[in-house]
């Protein structure tokens, strides 16, 4: 799958051999990096294997290796270009490794930073809200904003905090670096008279040299009276916390739902509740009042497998989502309750049903729940009706783990990890992808599991090209009591892929945590494997609603000595009795 984690990372790795001997045997193999590979990291690893017989060597120091020849050391990266030549006896490899600066280049003379000016693209901001400039400018230099017939000056900041990218997280960078000399200034205003102000101009003075230059994007100011009104087309629409796809996922708005907007930024929309969507997202309503919405009566109803709890409302209102153990909690936005009954239908899933007028368009709903496990919901609207669908728990397991009816009337997705030609996922220092070992994997494990009784679907059987929506598809047409995607791990440029080994298990909603730990914790004791530990991660594949959604990384493809687990075939198969028999547990533990 396409995801944000290392394995990706090899996606792309070629082999470049330099043979200084027309008779030698091209036997020295590199995966990791490819050639003129860039990087804004401080070191880099070199991933490959030669015959144990003899010593490889990187820039004339011998590296150590595993007992079956392979290697992957790291080395710290200047900035500039970091030459590296890998010799396994007569052969050679050359490789170049650039590294580049985070920073933005700083500016010659008097002039601003290329593509430092605020803002970047056509923005909008109700009256009142700040409007905030900034820019890359040399020291000592005097930066200011002309806005219509205002001047707004920009004050030089001296230290800004830099965040590490989310990965860090797997590598243990996760701690801020201070930038005390960054060349950025910035600045605030406001505007209270709705109409656009255009592009703001940039002035610079240094040494008695002036500089002007606009900004590429020009601001409006919104008539409070005259806000337009959308409806989100996309099924779902995706909410994010800012206006780009760098910012955090919210619940996801069913599609129908309507919203005032009350801001843009290019081609983001920001909502009336908070949250940003893709205006192509979206589609114009024509009205111009703003959206609200009274509720009155609620009542559920019992439809096959699921208990629907239908929510009648004038209009369909943005929703968010937030799950407990035991609790399920809804909120309704630009929405006030004139409700004074509520029926509950006898089924297997809802205790009770309480609600309070949290803000005045803002109403929250608190449904506590029977069963001690979360088996997955829908949310979706039926005219304006909103409907939350709650899934009934499986059928009660009480046979042994290993019984022909232990997962008897269970449903389960198996994702296998990549595919394809395009997409071979992380390689190991042989150049075996994993794209092969989860396919081999979850055949295993699907053999185990329908031994076992359950009704397992793969997302894919062979090794085809499966983007992350068909396997997403297969999830909510499914509808399994459980969904796994198997994946085998690698990491960022700065990673150590000598030391760091062992399985982990990835989740997103509250529903999917227990599995996911249960399964890191029983893989780990069972075949006394190393743990990389768990994590909340917002990925494609731990994000479905529907079902508990995992995603184990099962071991470390660039960790010389654990891929040759990996690949061994009679250590795949006690991998795939140990899932089945941790998956049984916990479905047996469940109830």
């Amino acid at each position: 799958m396409k995801r944000v984690l290392g394995s990706v990372l090899l996606a792309i790795a070629m082999t470049v051999i330099i043979v200084t001997s027309a008779g030698a045997n091209q036997s020295l193999n590199i995966v990791y990096p490819p050639k003129d590979h860039q990087t804004t990291a401080k070191q880099i690893f070199l991933i490959g294997t030669a015959p144990i017989k003899g010593e490889v060597s990187v820039n004339g120091k011998v590296i150590s290796r595993s007992q079956a020849g392979h290697f992957a050391p790291s080395f710290p990266l200047v900035l500039g270009d970091n030459p590296f030549t890998v010799r396994y006896g007569e052969q050679a490899v050359e490789l170049k490794v650039t590294r580049t600066s985070t920073e933005p280049p700083a500016p010659q003379g008097a002039t601003f930073g290329q593509d430092s000016l605020t803002p970047a693209v056509d923005i909008t901001r109700a009256p009142g809200e700040l409007i905030c400039f900034s820019a890359i400018a040399p020291p000592n230099a005097l930066v200011s904003v002309k806005l219509r017939d205002r001047i707004i000056p920009l004050q030089r900041q001296t230290a800004i905090a830099n965040l590490p990218a989310n990965s860090g997280v797997l590598t243990g960078l996760t701690q801020p670096t201070t930038t005390k000399d960054s060349g950025q200034y910035a600045g605030c205003t406001t505007a209270q008279t709705a109409g656009e102000l255009g592009q703001p101009q940039y002035l610079l003075n240094l040494n008695g040299a002036s500089f002007a230059q606009a900004a590429p994007g020009k601001i409006t100011i919104l008539a409070p009276t005259q806000l337009d009104i959308v409806e989100v087309t996309a099924d779902p629409g995706t909410a994010r916390t800012g206006a780009s796809t760098d910012y955090s996922r919210l619940t996801p708005l069913p599609k129908g739902t309507r919203a005032t907007v009350t801001g843009r930024e290019g081609e983001w929309l920001r909502l009336d509740y908070g949250g940003w969507i893709k205006a192509s997202e979206t589609k114009a309503v024509p009205s111009s009042v703003p959206v609200k919405s009274l509720i009155r009566g609620i009542t559920s109803r019992v439809v096959g497998a699921w208990t629907e709890v239908l929510f009648p409302l004038q209009t369909a209102v943005p929703v968010s989502v937030q799950q407990e153990d035991k609790v399920f909690n809804l909120t309704l936005y630009n929405t006030t309750a004139q409700t004074d009954t509520i029926r509950l239908a006898n089924e297997p899933v809802i205790t009770r049903l309480d609600w309070q007028q949290a803000e005045p368009n803002k109403v929250d709903y608190r449904i506590r729940l029977k069963p001690n496990q979360q088996w997955g919901y829908k949310l979706r609207y039926q005219g304006t009706t909103l409907i939350l669908s709650l899934k009934h728990p499986p059928p009660q397991r009480r046979a042994n783990v290993r019984s022909t009816s232990a997962l008897k009337g269970i449903k389960i997705v198996l994702d296998p990890g990549h595919g394809g030609p395009e997409d071979q996922g992380s390689r190991g220092p042989t150049g075996y992808p994993e794209k092969d070992v989860t396919l081999l994997t979850s055949q295993l494990l699907r053999q185990e599991l329908v031994k076992r009784g359950a009704t397992v679907v793969m997302t894919r059987t062979a090794d085809v090209d499966l983007d992350l929506p068909p396997r997403l598809a297969t999830i909510a047409k499914v509808e399994p009591a459980i969904a796994l995607s198997l994946h085998y791990n690698a990491l960022p440029d700065d990673g150590d892929a000598i030391r760091t080994k062992g399985v982990s298990a990835f989740w997103y909603q509250t529903q999917s945590q227990s599995l996911a730990e249960f399964l890191h914790n029983y893989l780990v004791k069972t075949l006394n494997r190393p743990s990389y530990g768990v994590f909340w991660n917002n990925l494609a594949l731990t994000r479905p609603t529907v079902t508990p959604s995992v995603l184990l990384e099962l071991g470390f493809m660039i960790n010389p000595d654990e891929f040759e687990w990996i690949r061994d075939r009679k250590e795949q198969e006690k991998l795939a009795i140990a899932l089945a028999d941790g998956v049984t547990e916990w479905f047996m533990q469940t109830q």
